[in-house]
């Protein structure tokens, strides 16, 4: 995978270098001696040469070993191990691709409108890239519970009650922090994971559980999360929600996209689930926005082709063939 010879890459570099700093320092040390045994260097000398190796040596020592600390404090270190886990190689990008494709084109287009409105509002983008790629891993444990994975076979949740079916929908935010940390994911992203979805009630479960007239309590419809306590976090909630309203559209335009991302991030707003993100109404608004484009643009018209093609296209380009009008 990319992610493993990444790892190889960098490893094989650690080494040649390591190597290159020995073998320099035998050859110098060599050549001294003989210096010395030749009478061109007095023994005074060479011991004044031989302590200051000795302070290079353990100087370049620390200097490595300092490597990973200065990473960490500067966040060089932080944002490499965010290109590492956004490498589509990395092992549970590829376990979900796999298992949930569903989820994983939901995950990848979230991240994409979660970078983009990043890039608007000043926030950190690949952090919030990465954190809309793994939002949804704990979708792993029951894939064919979510919509996104559902194909025409029988859907589990009609042989379910709706206190049953919230309990498996929202147990997938406990299962991806359980994964994260299982597969040592950056401290971050596990806390957009968890956060993901807040404190946020599970609609269509409740209303079912209410449609015949009853009173029914909320909160075993409500997710057990914490609502999001970064600009990043509620980028990946709004991108999850509006991606999802997106989806479910039937064919439309651009005004009925932004109506309905709108309409997912009143909901959030209004039910409290922003309140601590640091979101001002300016980045709500531009995210908003961006959103509504690039789910405008996922949806951009095709040229209609003739079902069956002439003799020979199979030899042709694309360019060659004729657009039905």
């Amino acid at each position: 995978m990319a992610t493993d010879a990444g790892r190889r890459v960098a490893a094989d570099v650690f080494r040649l270098t390591a190597a290159g700093l020995g073998i320099g320092g035998s050859v110098l040390v060599l050549a001294l001696w003989g210096a010395y045994v030749a009478g061109w260097l007095s023994g005074q000398t060479l011991g004044h040469l031989a302590v200051g190796a000795l302070g290079g040596a353990i100087a370049l020592g620390m200097a490595f070993a300092a490597l990973p600390v200065l990473g960490r404090l500067s966040g060089l270190g932080d944002d490499m191990r965010l290109l590492e886990v956004c490498d589509p190689g990395a092992p549970l990008l590829r376990q979900l691709m796999e298992a949930a494709p569903g989820t994983y084109n939901h995950s990848i287009m979230a991240g994409s409108m979660a970078d983009a409105a990043a890039h608007e509002i000043g926030a950190n983008a690949l952090l919030a890239r990465a954190g809309a790629y793994y939002h949804d891993i704990g979708k792993l444990a029951r894939p064919r519970f979510f919509a996104e994975n559902q194909s025409a076979a029988r859907n589990p949740h009609d042989a379910a009650t709706p206190e049953q079916s919230a309990m498996v929908i929202t147990a997938h935010v406990p299962d991806g922090v359980e994964l994260g940390q299982r597969q040592r994911l950056p401290e971050a992203v596990i806390d957009i994971i968890q956060q993901h979805h807040g404190t946020s009630l599970v609609t269509f479960f409740y209303r079912k559980a209410t449609a015949c007239g009853l009173v029914v309590n909320e909160a075993p419809f409500r997710y057990q999360g914490t609502v999001p306590r970064t600009r990043e976090a509620a980028l990946v909630m709004l991108a999850d929600a509006a991606e999802a309203a997106g989806r479910a559209l039937a064919d439309c335009g651009p005004v009925q996209i932004e109506e309905a991302v709108r309409r997912v991030t009143d909901v959030k707003r209004h039910d409290g689930q922003l309140a601590a993100s640091g979101m001002s109404d300016a980045d709500i608004e531009v995210t908003v926005n961006v959103y509504a484009k690039m789910l405008s643009g996922q949806r951009h018209s095709r040229m209609e082709y003739p079902a069956a093609e002439p003799e020979g296209a199979e030899d042709a380009g694309e360019s060659q063939l004729e657009p039905r009008p």
